[in-house]
């Protein structure tokens, strides 16, 4: 149903090839526009993280073990904060 098309990035300017099999997998999405960029390029974007903001951490001391650890909210006090190892531990035990 769909013919594969060639492309121009309009990062690099390099041309490829924007397949059948993507155009239908763009459609099942519900996408409206063909991609602007070329896979390498993409991928650097993706990668970049230019968009994704830095999580802020919290020091704190876990309320089961002792051990300092990190974590990414703010602790109110009126529930305990685990280290990830308890915080694994007590969810695989939760589970039966």
């Amino acid at each position: 149903m769909y013919q594969d098309k060639t492309l121009t990035c309009r990062e690099c300017g390099a041309e490829f090839v924007f397949s059948g099999s993507e155009q239908a997998f763009y459609a099942e999405k519900g996408f409206q526009n063909e991609p602007g960029r070329c896979p390498s390029c993409r991928a650097v974007r993706r990668n970049s993280g230019t968009n994704r903001t830095e999580r802020q951490m919290y020091e704190v001391v876990c309320d089961s073990c002792g051990v300092t650890t990190q974590v990414p909210f703010q602790p109110r006090g009126d529930r305990p904060v685990l280290c990830r190892e308890c915080f694994d531990r007590q969810r695989q035990l939760s589970r039966y």
